[in-house]
């Protein structure tokens, strides 16, 4: 493990620069780091640099880019990491970073101090052992029942299978019999949706009808101290517009066209505030799961996502999946929840940022940093 100790020791605390990669939530971290104080540090990838490098680069007091640094594709970030020190740069990890960029490489290798855990991170991938769904079990956090054969379906499941072209990302199939699965299956292996590696390890799960909310934390290391960033839901394509069709049109148009729920944006929802225990219990019990499997555990920014679901006249919390890091949804800020601890919205850039300069003055950087 890389000793962030080491690299900070030759930082200058007083001019430290908050950097990330060149998307997925960028600019949310650098417009929290700016409005504190910070400057700002986007490594971006060669043919998407122009919003960083053009529309929100800092010029004559607008913008919150102040520095970019391109490289031709996002896992060369090993090579521009003495840049990024000499910057004096903690960086913030986002979807982006894990999936352009090797594990054991920003492990191992990346000697740049990162906001939050670097070790947690490959937990979201169901393939390694202490996956979200050992955390989330061992958290007792209810999660819909995992199938581990294709022959065990007696209910309406929801098959996520790595997509061909896009591996890191999973198209979806419902099926309610093997022999539905075997159907749904070779349709989209014929399509090319699919690979048969990807369907081998696909995940199957049981499906669950509820109200969609992603709920995005943050847990202070400072503070020891959980708090409710804010909640939406995401808005997918093709989905989304099939969706807003009536039924009949619905049917016609998927005999033509697959549905995808490649992720498009979010949307800012709230929550009845009668649930806000159950979702605070819940996102404790699992920054407990993840200090015991991956110390110290979560710091700073993370999500469950899932559904409220309503059954024996009561209503529960059903947990998809976990953002072991920020969350890619800047628009939670427009949701109350941080408004009514800190007294104004506070967006995650900014709560990153209010928790490096508390470290800074409190001398407990080392804290925040893996």
């Amino acid at each position: 493990m890389i000793d962030v100790s080491a690299v900070l020791k030759n930082y200058d605390l007083n001019n430290l620069a908050i950097g990330t990669l060149g998307g997925h939530s960028a600019l949310d971290v650098c417009y929290g780091a700016k409005k504190l104080g910070l400057k700002t540090v986007v490594v971006a990838q060669k043919g998407r640099e122009k919003t960083y490098e053009r529309y929100y680069k800092t010029h004559a007091n607008q913008g919150i880019v102040d520095h970019v640094i391109v490289v031709d594709k996002f896992a060369d970030i090993i090579s521009v990491q003495e840049q990024l020190r000499k910057l004096n740069t903690l960086f913030v990890h986002s979807r982006y970073f894990w999936v352009y960029c090797a594990f054991n490489e920003i492990e191992n290798n990346f000697y740049v101090p990162i906001i939050g855990n670097r070790a947690l991170l490959k937990a979201e991938e169901r393939t390694v052992s202490n996956n979200q769904y050992v955390l989330l079990q061992k958290a007792g956090i209810r999660f819909p029942r995992i199938f581990t054969s294709k022959n065990e379906i007696d209910r309406l499941v929801l098959v996520k299978a790595n997509e061909a072209q896009r591996s890191y990302e999973r198209a979806f199939f419902l099926a309610s019999s093997p022999e539905d699965f075997d159907k749904r299956a070779a349709e989209l292996l014929n399509k090319g949706v699919i690979t048969p590696d990807g369907l081998k390890n696909a995940v199957i799960e049981e499906y669950i009808v509820g109200a969609a909310v992603n709920f995005n934390y943050f847990y202070s290391p400072l503070s020891r101290r959980l708090e409710l960033m804010g909640t939406d839901m995401r808005r997918q394509t093709n989905i989304d517009g099939i969706l807003r069709l009536p039924a009949p049109e619905q049917i016609e148009v998927l005999k033509q066209v697959q549905q995808k729920f490649v992720e498009t944006g979010h949307v800012a929802v709230t929550i009845k505030e009668s649930l806000l225990e159950k979702v605070f219990d819940i996102g404790e019990k699992f920054v407990k799961a993840t200090q015991e499997l991956y110390h110290p555990g979560i710091l700073g920014g993370f999500a469950l996502q899932g559904a409220v679901v309503a059954e024996h006249n009561k209503e529960d919390i059903v947990i998809f999946d976990c953002s072991l890091r920020i969350p890619g949804s800047p628009g939670s800020v427009f949701t109350p929840y941080s408004a009514y601890l800190h007294g104004m919205p506070m967006s995650y850039g900014e709560r990153i940022a209010k928790e490096v300069k508390d470290a800074v003055r409190e001398n407990k950087l080392g804290l925040l940093c893996t």
